[in-house]
C-alpha cells in the first residue's frame, strides 16, 4: 500500500496536478521520520551514494519503497525557503533519488512510472545547475529507454542531449550516453555507428578518474564498459564478443546477479548465432533457472533476442519453450 501510494504521489508531482489528501495521508507516516529530524545535505548525498551501490546487488524493485519515501521527504523540504547553495544541494539529491527510483521502476517493467520519474530527475538536475548530474540523468535514462524498448527517437534524443550538455567533458553520464547510442545502432544493424559509439564509450571511460568505492550505478567502471562492449559485439556477431564477455564476467562481483545473468544470456545469444544452438539454449535455460528474483526488462529483451535468432526448425524445442516460460517472454 505504501509503495502504491508513494508512486501515485510521485506521478502526480510529475504531472503537475494536485495530490489527493488521502494519498498524502498514506505516505505521511513513512516519511515522518525524515520530516521530524534535521538531515543535512551531507547525509542526503551519502544516502544517494548508498542507494546507487545497493541497486547493483538487490532484486529489481526491492528498494522502491525506501526510495519513494525519500523522494517525498526531499520534495517536502524543497517546499521550504532555503539559501541558494542549500537549495541546489537538495535539488541534486532529488534528481539522484528520482533517477535511482526510475531505474528500479524500469527494471520491473513499470514504463510509465519510470518515464515520469526520469522526467522529475531531469527537471531537478537542470534546476540544480550541476552539469555532470544533468548529463548522467540523460545518459542513464537513454540506456534505460533502450532496454525498456521505447522509441528509437527517444533514445537518440536523450543521447544527443547528454552529449551536447557535456560539451566534451568526460563523465559517467557521457560514457553511458555513448553506450546507449552504441546499443541503438547495434539493434538497428548499423555496424559502423555501433562500433564508433562503443569506441567513444571506451575513450570517455579512459579519461575518467576512478574512485575507490564499490560498484554503483552512479559511476562508470571498467565492468560497465566491458558489459557494454559485450552487448554490442555479440549483437553484431563480432568476433570480439566472447573475449569481452570473459573480461566482463571476471570484473563483476558475485552479488551483481542481474549483470552476471545478462552477460550469460549474451553468451547464449553468441552461441546461437554461431549455430551452436543446443549449447546456446542450454546455457540460456541454465541462466534463467538461477534467477531467484523476477526477471528484469534487460533479461526479457536479451531472451527475446535469443529466441528470435533461433532457426525456424528448432523454435519448438522443449528448451526454447522452457526459456520462454522461465523469463515470461511471449
Amino acid at each position: 500500500m505504501k509503495r502504491r501510494a508513494a508512486l501515485q504521489f510521485v506521478t502526480a508531482l510529475g504531472a503537475g496536478v494536485a495530490v489527493l489528501p488521502g494519498v498524502l495521508d498514506k505516505v505521511r507516516f513513512s516519511a515522518d521520520k525524515h520530516f521530524d529530524r534535521a538531515v543535512g545535505l551531507d547525509d542526503w548525498e551519502q544516502a544517494v551514494h548508498e542507494y546507487g551501490q545497493r541497486v547493483m546487488g538487490r532484486p529489481a524493485g526491492s528498494l522502491l519503497n525506501d526510495l519513494a519515501t525519500d523522494v517525498i521527504a526531499v520534495g517536502r523540504r524543497l517546499d521550504r525557503p532555503h539559501a541558494p547553495l542549500e537549495r541546489a544541494g537538495l535539488l541534486r539529491t532529488s534528481a539522484g533519488l528520482s533517477g535511482l527510483m526510475a531505474i528500479e521502476l524500469g527494471d520491473i517493467g513499470d514504463t510509465r512510472a519510470a518515464r515520469v520519474s526520469w522526467s522529475i530527475a531531469r527537471r531537478a538536475a537542470d534546476a540544480s545547475g550541476d552539469k555532470v548530474l544533468r548529463v548522467w540523468v540523460r545518459g542513464r535514462a537513454a540506456q534505460d529507454a533502450y532496454w525498456g524498448q521505447r522509441s528509437d527517437q527517444i533514445v537518440s534524443d536523450l543521447t544527443d542531449e547528454a552529449i551536447g550538455i557535456a560539451g566534451g567533458k568526460p563523465s559517467a553520464g557521457l560514457a553511458r550516453a555513448y553506450a546507449a547510442r552504441a546499443y541503438l545502432a547495434a539493434g538497428q544493424g548499423n555496424r559502423n555507428e555501433a562500433l564508433a559509439s562503443i569506441e567513444k564509450t571506451k575513450e570517455t571511460f579512459e579519461r575518467l578518474t576512478q574512485g575507490t568505492d564499490g560498484p554503483t550505478v552512479l559511476t562508470y567502471r571498467e565492468s560497465q564498459l566491458r558489459w557494454a562492449e559485450s552487448y554490442v559485439f555479440t549483437r553484431l556477431g563480432d568476433d570480439r564478443g566472447m573475449t569481452a564477455l570473459t573480461r566482463a564476467l571476471d570484473l563483476f562481483p558475485p552479488d551483481a546477479r542481474g549483470a552476471v545473468a545478462n552477460l550469460n544470456l549474451m553468451r547464449a545469444a553468441a552461441l546461437v548465432k554461431a549455430r551452436d544452438v543446443d549449447a546456446g539454449l542450454h546455457h540460456a535455460v541454465t541462466t534463467a533457472q538461477k534467477l531467484s528474483e523476477s526477471t528484469t526488462v534487460r533479461t526479457r529483451l536479451l531472451t527475446g533476442q535469443i529466441l528470435r535468432a533461433l532457426p525456424d526448425q528448432v523454435r519448438g524445442l522443449p528448451a526454447a519453450h522452457d526459456l520462454r516460460a522461465l523469463t515470461s517472454v511471449a
